[in-house]
């Protein structure tokens, strides 16, 4: 992975849809990263609480749009664009270097040949002197994202032969257009269907 910044305050920097100050963000992330000084746990205990109390909006057929963290935290779910953002609110506000990262995947199925940028994110690990990659979006039957430091255990392996693939950069900011379609979208179902870019 490549990274966009060799800086790693870039990393931890706050941002609209971020939120560090608010509350509800700081609140969580205390709360999660209390009781332990080891990085690593932390980490996982923000993943797990995004990936498994954060629901996807497609999943439970959500139509509400969200895209900060606070909105996201506040409503209970979110697509992943919105569920990375909260991730990175989360870690960030422990002091965890993170960043996004993405991947072009079928948005379906091979006949539709429908295609849409996935939102994920990657850590830094400093007792580790690495990054790795982590995706919240939420496991269900046929998705089974884990933490893992040995092997990328992720929610979705791209298919290059069916046109899909990782992005292999770890950006300090989410993308303008996965942005912008949360921002311009008012029925998250809808938006799911016909609108999610398809192309970085």
């Amino acid at each position: 992975m490549e990274l966009e910044s060799d800086k790693l305050a870039d990393y931890l920097q706050d941002l609209p849809v971020i939120c560090l100050n608010e509350p509800a963000i700081k609140n969580l992330s205390q709360k999660l990263s209390s009781n332990t000084k080891n990085e690593i746990a932390s980490i996982q205990r923000a993943f797990y609480y995004v990936r498994d109390k954060i629901d996807h909006s497609w999943d439970i057929q959500a139509t509400r749009v969200t895209k900060t963290s606070v909105e996201v935290l506040e409503s209970g779910h979110g697509i992943c664009y919105a569920k990375a953002n909260l991730l990175t609110g989360l870690l960030r506000r422990a002091g965890i270097p993170t960043g996004y990262c993405y991947q072009k995947l079928l948005l379906f199925d091979e006949v539709d040949k429908r295609y849409c940028i996935h939102a994920l994110n990657a850590v830094y690990i400093k007792s580790q002197d690495a990054w790795f990659r982590l995706d919240a979006r939420g496991n269900k039957t046929g998705i089974d994202a884990q933490f893992s430091m040995n092997k990328e255990h992720l929610a979705f392996n791209p298919d290059t032969r069916l046109g899909e693939r990782d992005y292999n950069v770890i950006y300090t900011k989410p993308n303008r257009k996965t942005m912008r379609v949360l921002e311009e979208s008012n029925d998250a179902l809808a938006m799911y269907v016909n609108t999610l870019p398809e192309s970085l």
